[in-house]
């Protein structure tokens, strides 16, 4: 995840211009992160007065909660109900519209009282051969997103769809854009957790994650900025570490913007 998180910022920071489109990123081996890249990436998210990568990924999977409730995942859906009015009030700004695992498991309407990660997960449990359709979660909702607004920062992820296969499960992600500089790394990592936490309920293990972005922006930073040296060489060390040369299943493809 750190190396595909890497290829994409050296490929935006050295290009041409801010913005690609497509992404398409595909990642089946899930190592270690790269230590030092996230250091580095926090240390600048920090002091731009940005979230750091675990709290963007907690806005698509809660690994605390999680871990609280130690694999009972009736525990986990009412811990969040119960923590997340705390969650929009810490930063009504930003979390007023909603979080993303609020709107999977809290989307106002539906079958489970809108749980669509519960309504998934008892339909895959309680028969056998259910339709692939079935296996999606939305976040956007056109009733409360389309708006006139000039910009809006939420949701930028539209939905997600999980693939049972002999070999696991798979987890496809949509965005209509990403932040690539304080948003993409935290959005792979809830992604990450988020399929490990569906393949546990699923009994499988969770193979490979599909991440396709309409429009991929390196916004909120200057490609000249000082604090992006040392991420940008921490990108290069990470995508050139002579163990993780030749590693097979992961593939990346960005095509330039006519922008």
């Amino acid at each position: 995840m750190s190396r595909a998180y890497a290829k994409i910022l050296l490929r935006i920071a050295k290009g041409r211009g801010k913005d690609v489109s497509p992404l398409v990123l595909s990642i089946s081996e899930f190592k270690r992160e790269d230590e030092n890249l996230r250091k580095s990436l926090d240390a600048l998210l920090k002091s731009k007065g940005r979230c750091v990568v675990e709290d963007v990924a907690y806005t698509i999977f809660p690994e605390r909660l999680w871990q609280m409730a130690q694999g009972d995942r009736a525990k986990l859906f009412c811990y969040y109900k119960m923590a997340f009015p705390a969650y929009q009030a810490m930063n009504r700004k930003v979390n007023g519209r909603g979080l993303y695992f609020e709107r999977m498991m809290m989307y106002g309407r539906g079958p489970c009282d809108g749980n669509q990660l519960e309504y998934m997960l008892s339909q895959y449990e309680g028969r056998d051969g259910i339709r692939d359709s079935m296996m999606q979660v939305t976040t956007f909702d056109p009733e409360r997103d389309h708006t006139p607004s000039a910009q809006l920062g939420f949701p930028c992820l539209q939905h997600v769809t999980f693939v049972p296969t002999k070999s696991g499960l798979v987890l496809n992600a949509f965005y209509a854009t990403q932040q690539i500089f304080d948003k993409a790394y935290g959005n792979y990592l809830g992604l990450k957790q988020l399929g490990e936490f569906m393949a546990h309920e699923m009994r499988m293990p969770f193979v490979r994650l599909n991440v396709t972005v309409g429009v991929a922006k390196l916004e909120r930073i200057s490609k000249t900025d000082v604090g992006l040296i040392p991420v940008i060489a921490a990108a290069e060390a990470a995508i050139n570490k002579p163990e993780d040369l030749g590693t097979a299943g992961q593939s990346l493809h960005v095509a330039e913007t006519v922008n």
